[in-house]
């Protein structure tokens, strides 16, 4: 099964971007289902192979440049040198990101280690028909105590392929538990995505440099991996907020694992948005604080609103940092990129009449790795500023 190219396609495809629109396809040769594995011809010219649905605009996403068999070897072989690249980039860690979709050449498809177990996502039908092998290799390699399947639901309706939230292979805990940079954790089957945000890893541990005896507040925690952090580096408190209960009782869990004295943390259930403007209102004001949103905006159409969203944010937390205190912020907004973040940043000072210092800049852990060919992969952008008012210059 053959689909042919335009002419006139930009290079970007050329150049190993996994995703072929539906405008770019100038033909499609023999009768093709959807989920289907298809050869990618430009002109003469084997471009690689991927998997067809019409149901989406992205025709086609390539899984590999080379013309051979997409087979139980060929999931094998991607999956275990992922899996060797983390163990480079983790020595000795146990729990990381094994498969990020096209960062990791398996577009559709992701996978999360937290020890024992393993949690996928299945984003797109041509992953899903390749179900069953992707599993009998993950068990190969990892031979885990359990898969717990969490795919995501919208994805599953536009891509027409069947949802699944549950133990696919051995079991496990609801929560399950972790160790990442030397504190006890809990990935939650039941909360947001894979139920933990291994991304931030890193930036939440180089914020602990920064936090000794210091009132430090978590907004939007979730299950609080920055104020976890913060603890853990020797905050004096550590205010979280997260509108989620579900959240906050496996935060509550986590604080008891890693035995924290109640007199060191504060648990707000409140919408964050309106409990920063209760903060701002009341003259509160933290020697830390910490914004890490989920993301404002899934598509171009609500960059604008996004953007306001996070200005807002930023504009909050900096009249409520202490003069030479820290604002640590971030954005996993892919649509927002590192230039509108600096501006967004730049409109907050300027409204606040405050200088922002840059003390560390941070990205997405490398187990989310960043195809520089394939843009999309790069989406979390994080800073860490130390805030003083100009009216001290």
């Amino acid at each position: 099964m053959i689909v042919r190219l335009k002419n006139n396609i930009k290079t970007r495809i050329l150049n190993g971007h996994p995703w072929i629109y539906d405008n770019e396809i100038d033909s499609v040769e023999n009768a093709i289902n959807s989920g289907d594995i298809v050869d990618v011809f430009h002109g003469g010219n084997f471009i690689g192979k991927g998997y067809f649905n019409k149901n989406s605009l992205i025709r086609v996403r390539i899984i590999s440049k080379k013309n051979t068999e997409i087979n139980y070897d060929f999931f094998y072989n991607k999956i275990k040198a992922a899996y060797a690249h983390r163990q480079i980039l983790f020595p000795g860690e146990t729990t990381f990101r094994v498969i990020f979709g096209e960062g990791d050449g398996l577009p559709g498809l992701i996978v999360d280690k937290f020890e024992d177990y393993l949690v996928i996502q299945i984003n797109t039908l041509g992953i899903y028909n390749f179900k069953t092998t992707i599993v009998q290799a993950l068990i190969n390699i990892f031979k885990p105590k359990g898969i717990f399947e969490k795919d995501d639901e919208k994805s599953s309706k536009k891509e027409v392929f069947e949802f699944t939230e549950g133990w696919i292979y051995g079991s496990g805990p609801e929560i399950i538990p972790f160790s990442m940079n030397g504190i006890k954790f809990f990935s939650d089957t039941m909360g947001q995505k894979t139920g933990f945000f291994l991304d931030q890893r890193i930036n939440a541990r180089e914020n602990m440099a920064y936090v000794n005896n210091l009132n430090v507040l978590d907004a939007f925690s979730y299950t609080g991996n920055f104020g976890i952090h913060a603890l853990k580096g020797g905050a004096k408190k550590v205010t979280f907020i997260d509108y989620s209960e579900r959240a906050l009782s496996v935060l509550e869990e986590t604080i008891h694992a890693n035995g924290f004295e109640k007199e060191r943390y504060e648990i707000i259930n409140a919408n964050t948005f309106d409990y920063l403007r209760l903060l701002d209102d009341a003259g509160t004001l933290f020697d830390f604080t910490i914004i890490d949103p989920p993301s404002l905006a899934k598509s171009r159409d609500s960059k604008s609103n996004a953007f306001r969203g996070y200005k807002e944010l930023n504009l909050r937390a900096m009249k409520i940092t202490k003069n030479g205190g820290f604002l640590s912020t971030s954005s996993c907004t892919q649509i927002i990129y590192e230039e509108d973040f600096k501006k967004i940043i730049y409109d907050s000072a300027e409204n606040t009449k405050r200088k922002p210092t840059l003390i560390f800049r941070g990205f997405q852990s490398p187990d989310h790795p960043i195809a520089m060919n394939i843009f999309e992969t790069e989406y979390l952008k994080h800073m860490l500023f130390r805030i003083d008012s100009l009216e001290n210059y």
